[in-house]
């Protein structure tokens, strides 16, 4: 794997930047369906399962990929581990700082992953020698997937974890969304989704090992207040049911940096 990075496209980089700008004008989390009752109990338990998935701990440096408003940072910070968090998005992050985490304990960069390397000065005293862990919610599906892939093999240490959960492509509503950007403000222009199968493939290409793609979540972030305990329920149990899982709402993603494979 080469160690020269590969700059993201202009043209997607800039889109990305403007719908992070059109999005911070608005009620950020409710947009991305986090700020209803049962939205905030699927961002508890996707947190949790990224965490637990990247060993979070307070030995342990991780980037977060993609952190938005720092609505993730937050769980990923109770594990005591250090996080430096990145977002393309000047306009997210604001929202992100204003959370005021300890500097001491998470680090907010305006960066793009594809383009991020150790030798940053703001990287180089917490992750010289790379990262134990990359973590993030909703945002490889944003990025040109064979670049952030190398950069994510290129920041990890040799045994490093990635811990994402991602919107699943055969989902539905997800495929709608992509079909039909223009009537779901939350969907951006380049923005694509999960295959879990051919994911897979991807990450043992990019040099990943113990990959394991599970699709989980079908509570809904409309679901009315008196039916989330049903339909949580029922879900946990569709997740469960070969060939039903296929249509979760959302695909967790666990890897490992290989041992042994450098970055020539």
């Amino acid at each position: 794997m080469s160690t020269t990075p590969v700059p993201l496209d202009p043209a997607r980089a800039e889109h990305e930047i403007a719908h992070g700008r059109k999005l911070a004008e608005a009620d950020t989390e409710l947009v991305w369906g986090w700020g209803t009752p049962a939205g905030k109990l699927r961002a508890q338990r996707r947190g949790a399962l990224i965490a637990h998935g990247a060993s979070l701990n307070p030995q342990a440096t991780a980037l977060e990929i993609g952190c938005g408003t720092g609505l993730f940072t937050e769980t990923f910070a109770r594990s005591g581990a250090r996080i430096v968090a990145v977002d393309i998005s000047a306009e997210l992050l604001q929202k992100a700082q204003a959370r005021n985490f300890p500097s001491e304990c998470v680090r907010f960069l305006e960066r793009r992953v594809e383009t991020l390397r150790l030798d940053d000065p703001a990287l180089a005293d917490w992750a010289a020698d790379g990262f134990d862990a990359v973590i993030g919610s909703s945002v490889l599906h944003h990025l040109d997937l064979d670049v952030a892939l190398q950069s994510l093999h290129r920041l990890l240490k040799p045994g490093g974890r990635m811990s994402f959960a991602e919107p699943n492509l055969l989902n539905p509503q997800v495929l709608l969304e992509r079909k039909a950007r223009r009537f779901f403000p939350s969907v951006s222009d380049d923005e694509w989704a999960i295959v879990r199968w051919r994911m897979k493939a991807d990450l043992e290409r990019a040099g990943f090992d113990h990959v394991r793609i599970t699709p989980f979540d079908w509570l809904h972030p409309s679901t009315p207040p008196a039916l989330i305990p049903l339909v949580d329920t029922v879900g946990r149990v569709l997740e469960r049911l070969p060939g039903v899982k296929e249509f979760a709402g959302s695909v967790f993603l666990e890897a490992r940096r290989a041992r042994g494979r450098n970055n020539t």
